[in-house]
């Protein structure tokens, strides 16, 4: 893996301004209607990515800059700065949620699959934990996976989805075996062309309405073993794991 590169202060104050010049021609002329419609364009995911602002912090060899934590900071900090909540919060799932489960836990096969066109913008990321009955308790999850040759059969639903509109890729908590609690919980990358897997509402908000926060559905859908993530029982270990990233950029959006 390429090491990470260390910008100077004017290389990224140059990235900053050429970001913020992105938003006001890009996004600031239709935000407010697209917190009216409730969900913006998928076109703007391909914009972002084409002009360098997902995943910045991904090695080169899988679309990124080899650029450090920091830029990704960056790049929601100013979001969120120039009132674009809404935004901030889905990108930040994209890039700094989704995409570090798949480099960091991902076979090289899922990582070169999924991660340069995640950086591009052509594939959207969600991430699959919350369910109806059980809120954010993980442990309490319902979503089962059952093991059917080279295949896992998954069931249930998830709620509060960021992303679920426009998801092509889902990281996907589900239960392997109820019988085991927390060591009983896997992730999978799941492909949202799957047959099986259904969008539900585009749920309303009290704020962030041009999210795209949804309910999503799984219904006898088949995922190929290869694309568990991390490892069959360890997904609530790695849930852990990755938690404080999660935590430290919804942190950066707050205070921007």
């Amino acid at each position: 893996m390429s090491e990470v590169v260390q910008l100077s202060s004017a290389e990224k104050a140059l990235f900053r301004e050429s970001l913020v010049k992105f938003l006001d021609a890009e996004v600031e002329p239709d935000y407010e209607k697209w917190e009216k419609a409730e969900i913006w364009p998928r076109e703007l995911w391909n914009k972002l990515g084409e002009n360098g602002f997902l995943c910045v912090d991904l090695p080169s060899e899988y679309g990124g800059f080899d650029a450090s934590f920091e830029l990704s900071c960056v790049v929601v900090e100013e979001i969120s700065r120039l009132g674009y909540g809404a935004l901030a919060s889905a990108v930040s799932v994209h890039s700094d949620i989704v995409a570090p489960y798949i480099l960091h836990l991902g076979t090289e096969q899922q990582k070169l699959h999924w991660l340069p066109k995640m950086a591009s913008g052509e594939c959207v990321g969600a991430i699959g934990m919350t369910e109806p009955g059980a809120g954010s308790d993980l442990q309490g999850m319902k979503t089962s996976a059952v093991k059917d040759g080279d295949e896992y059969v998954v069931n249930g639903q998830k709620t509060f989805i960021t992303n679920g509109q426009h998801c092509d890729v889902i990281v996907l908590a589900v239960k392997t075996d109820p019988t085991q609690g927390a060591r009983g919980m896997t992730l999978f990358t799941v492909d949202a062309q799957l047959t099986g897997f259904q969008r539900g509402r585009n749920l309303e908000k009290m704020g962030l309405h041009s999210g795209d926060t949804s309910e999503l559905f799984f219904q006898d859908m088949r995922v190929p073993a290869d694309q568990i993530l991390g490892g069959e029982g360890k997904g609530f270990a790695n849930l852990m794991n990755e938690l404080p990233r999660e935590r430290l950029i919804l942190g950066v959006g707050c205070v921007a």
